[in-house]
């Protein structure tokens, strides 16, 4: 009992020192579930739609500023945006903030991927969000995959895999608009 008392505090102290590991749960998008609609405005004014979505991969992630591991996770999304093509779209949905406050934020913190606003929470409701953050993997087919709720490195490796596997299926254009007559 001597010894271990005596290295309890060194390995304590050591273990402080090792990197946070993030907190997620990974899981298949609900079978026979739809792919809830996706009409919202981002804070440059652009109407998003499902049809945006078709011939991407698309990282969508629900959050808020007062979630703390959302600002941990916020920062490796840019990390993606920034090293992505463009066959592959992060968007984010702030939920249930004022637009003041999410564009202060925005502002502070350097984001550039595009930030939807759900003052209501109607969008998250939809798509069931229930934890922040909650991101939902959609394949380049329109269709969601997976929902992963939770903080990830997005910018990781592990988060790498899943997009290269999610590219893999097979992409969809959106149809083509039938002229009026």
């Amino acid at each position: 009992m001597g010894d271990l008392m005596r290295w309890l505090p060194a390995v304590l102290l050591a273990l402080s020192f090792q990197p946070a590991l993030a907190q997620f749960d990974k899981s298949a998008w609900p079978a026979h579930t739809a792919t809830p609609l996706l009409e919202v405005v981002d804070m440059q004014g652009k109407v998003w739609s499902k049809a945006d979505l078709l011939g991407h991969t698309v990282v969508l992630n629900f959050w808020a500023t007062w979630c703390a591991p959302c600002k941990e996770e916020l920062p490796t999304l840019q990390t993606l945006h920034d090293i992505s093509d463009s066959s592959t779209l992060v968007l984010s949905v702030n939920v249930r903030e004022p637009a003041l406050r999410v564009a202060r934020y925005v502002q502070a913190t350097g984001l550039t991927f595009p930030v939807m606003l759900d003052p209501k929470g109607d969008l998250a409701k939809r798509w069931g969000v229930t934890v922040f953050p909650t991101t939902v993997l959609i394949g380049p087919d329109g269709q969601a995959r997976w929902r992963v709720m939770g903080d990830v490195d997005w910018s990781g490796r592990e988060a790498q895999t899943w997009l290269t596997q999610l590219a893999q299926v097979p992409r969809l254009q959106a149809p083509a608009s039938v002229p009026k007559r």
